[in-house]
């Protein structure tokens, strides 16, 4: 990951439209994740990916769907991308 796909919580913000607060209550929720802090200011730091999961957000609660089916909906997703365990026949 380059320098240019990390953003602070303001970038983030400017980027999607979404306040500050609202990012830190997703944070809270669960509903996205920082890609890490700086040792030294304890700053948050977020990648496109983050930006990506903001603007689908967005667009969930357009559709009228509540934060926790969001959260739901999430959920099952991160689940269904996760690499599965290595099978092994020999059991």
């Amino acid at each position: 990951m380059g320098y240019k796909d990390i953003y602070l919580i303001k970038d983030l913000s400017r980027m999607t439209g979404v306040s500050i607060y609202t990012i830190k209550y997703y944070l809270k929720m669960g509903l996205i994740r920082e890609s890490g802090r700086s040792m030294e200011t304890n700053f948050r730091y977020f990648d496109s990916q983050t930006a990506n999961d903001l603007k689908k957000i967005i667009a969930y609660k357009r559709e009228g769907l509540s934060l926790a089916r969001i959260k739901e909906i999430i959920d099952k997703t991160e689940i269904a991308s996760a690499p599965s365990a290595p099978r092994n026949d020999n059991l």
